[in-house]
C-alpha cells in the first residue's frame, strides 16, 4: 500500500477481524478486529446512562463539541482521504471533497441545533400548549461505505445536536475510515456520547433489534434497510432509512444531445457508478437518440475508471450486464471484466433495454449506462415512475412545461431538472417506497432524530 498515510492501517490480530484488500491491486491493507457481541451491552447501557446528561447539556455546549468535531476533520482530511482511498478506490481528490462536506455538514447542525424549536398553541383564554421537541434517546447510526465521512456526518451530527448519544457502526467495508471519524470527533464529547463499534451485518442486525435503543438510522442496502424496519417493528424504536435507489435520466427531444451525454455519463460513471443517486436507468427521446448513444459511448470509452469497492462487488455489476445482454441488450462499449488484481470494471453502455431486465429492475451501483428509446417525453416519463424505488430522478427537457409535468408525476423524493447532481446546502431529501422513510439531511433531519411532547398549561382555579 502507497501514500503518505498507509502506517494508520494496522494489521492487527484478532479472533474475528475485517480484512480489508486494496481494490486496485487486491492485497491486503489491513484487519481491523470486530466489536465482540458481549462488549455490544455495555456499550448500548452507557449510552443510555449518559443520554440525559447529553440532552441537559446547553444546545450551544453541544454545538461548539460539533464545530471542535468538524476543526479536526479539517485537520486531518488528507488521512481521512486516504484511508477512504485504499479501502474503497475511491479518488483521493473526491474522497478529500467528502471529508470537507462532512465538516461543513457538522458546522451546519452546529448552527441550527441551537435553535431548533417547537411551538406554542392557544387554548382557552387562559390556558395554552407547549409543543416541545425532545431527543429521542440513544440513535444507532449504520452507514455506508461509498461516501462514509459525508454521510456519517449528518447523521452523527444532527443526532448529537438535539441530544441524543450514539452507537455508531461504520460500513465494514470502510472501517478504517469510519474509526477514524468515531475516534475524532468522540474526543470532545464527554464518554459515552459516542461511541463507535465495529463489525459486519452481524453487528449491525444485533443493534438494530434492541428493545434499548430508539433510532435506528440506516444508509445502505433496501434488503438490509427491509430487514431494520422488521426490527423496529417489535422493539419500537424509529427507523430512518435511506435505502437502494433506482434513479432514472429522461430525456427529452430538443436538448443538445453531446451535452445531455455528457450528463448521463457523469451520473452514470462518477464514483464509478457507486454513488446513492447514480442514474441507473435512461430514457431518451427518439428524436435525439442516435447522437446521444454515440456521443454517450464517446464519454465512457474516454475515462479511465477508479476501481469498484471490491471483487464480490464487481461480480453483481457484471451480472447485471451478462442479464442484459442474455435478454437482448446491445453492448455497445465495456461490459468485460478486465484482467489482472483488482476490481476495475469498465464504464460500460447498453443500448435496446428492456423494462423487464434486472439493469432495468434493480439497482445495479456501477458503472453502467442501460438505454431505452421512447417514441415521446411523456413515454420515458411513465415509464421511469414505473419502479420499486423512489429515491431520485433527473430530467433533462427544454420546455419548462414538460419539466412541470415530470416533477409532478415522478413518485420520487428528489426531481432534479437539467442537471443530474447538485442542489442547495442543506437541501433535504425524502426517499419514498423501496428507497426508505424519514429525511436525510437538512434542518428536517432534526426533526427526524427528535419527538414532540405536548404540555397543556392551566392555572390553578382561584378560590
Amino acid at each position: 500500500m502507497s501514500g503518505p498515510n498507509a502506517a494508520t492501517l494496522p494489521i492487527e490480530q484478532a479472533t474475528e477481524t475485517i480484512e480489508i484488500l486494496d481494490p486496485a491491486t487486491g492485497a491486503t491493507v489491513g484487519k481491523v478486529p470486530m466489536t465482540g457481541i458481549a462488549d455490544i451491552d455495555p456499550k448500548v447501557e452507557l449510552a443510555n446512562r449518559v443520554q440525559s446528561m447529553w440532552a441537559r447539556t446547553p444546545a450551544p455546549e453541544r454545538a461548539a463539541a460539533l464545530r471542535a468535531g468538524a476543526a479536526l476533520l479539517r485537520e486531518h482530511a488528507d488521512e481521512l482521504a486516504e484511508l477512504n482511498h485504499v479501502e474503497t478506490g475511491r479518488p483521493r481528490s473526491e474522497s478529500k471533497e467528502g471529508v470537507l462536506v462532512g465538516a461543513a455538514t457538522l458546522e451546519q447542525y452546529a448552527e441550527l441545533g441551537p435553535v431548533h424549536r417547537g411551538k406554542s398553541l392557544q387554548g382557552a383564554f387562559e390556558a395554552f400548549d407547549l409543543m416541545v421537541w425532545e431527543p429521542r434517546g440513544v440513535v444507532v447510526a449504520l452507514t455506508p461505505w461509498n461516501d462514509p465521512v459525508a454521510v456519517s456526518c449528518g447523521l452523527l451530527g444532527a443526532a448529537l445536536a438535539t441530544g441524543n448519544t450514539v452507537v455508531y457502526k461504520p460500513s465494514e467495508r470502510a472501517p478504517h475510515t469510519g474509526g477514524l471519524l468515531g475516534d475524532l470527533l468522540a474526543r470532545g464529547l464527554p464518554e459515552g456520547v459516542l461511541q463507535t463499534m465495529q463489525g459486519d451485518g452481524r453487528i449491525g442486525a444485533l443493534l438494530a433489534a434492541r428493545g434499548d435503543v430508539d433510532v435506528v438510522a440506516h444508509v445502505g442496502s433496501t434488503a438490509t434497510g427491509r430487514s431494520i424496519a422488521k426490527s423496529v417493528a417489535a422493539t419500537g424504536a424509529k427507523a430512518l432509512l435511506e435505502n437502494g435507489g433506482n434513479d432514472a435520466l429522461v430525456v427529452d427531444a430538443g436538448v443538445d444531445p453531446v451535452w445531455a451525454a455528457g450528463q448521463a455519463a457523469l451520473g452514470a460513471f462518477a464514483n464509478s457508478g457507486q454513488v446513492c443517486v447514480s442514474v441507473e436507468r435512461i430514457f431518451v427521446h427518439r428524436d435525439a437518440a442516435e447522437a446521444f448513444l454515440a456521443a454517450l459511448v464517446a464519454e465512457a470509452e474516454s475515462r479511465t475508471l477508479a476501481p469498484l469497492v471490491d471483487r464480490r462487488h464487481r461480480d453483481q455489476v457484471h451480472a447485471h450486464v451478462r442479464d442484459a445482454m442474455d435478454h437482448g441488450a446491445e453492448l455497445l462499449t465495456g461490459g468485460v471484466v478486465p484482467d489482472g488484481a483488482g476490481a476495475h470494471y469498465p464504464a460500460t453502455v447498453l443500448a435496446r433495454c428492456d423494462p423487464n431486465m434486472r439493469i432495468m429492475r434493480e439497482e445495479t451501483f456501477g458503472p453502467v449506462a442501460p438505454v431505452r428509446v421512447v417514441d415521446t417525453f411523456e413515454e420515458g416519463i411513465a415509464e421511469a415512475a414505473n419502479d420499486d424505488y423512489g429515491l431520485a430522478a433527473t430530467v433533462l427537457t427544454p420546455s419548462m412545461a414538460n419539466a412541470q409535468h415530470a416533477w409532478r408525476e415522478l413518485p420520487v423524493g428528489t426531481v432534479k431538472i437539467n442537471a443530474v447532481f447538485g442542489g442547495a446546502p442543506g437541501g433535504a431529501a425524502h426517499p419514498r417506497r423501496a428507497s426508505g422513510t424519514g429525511f436525510g439531511y437538512g434542518p428536517e433531519l432534526l426533526d427526524e432524530m427528535t419527538q414532540t411532547k405536548v404540555v397543556h398549561l392551566r392555572p390553578v382555579a382561584a378560590d
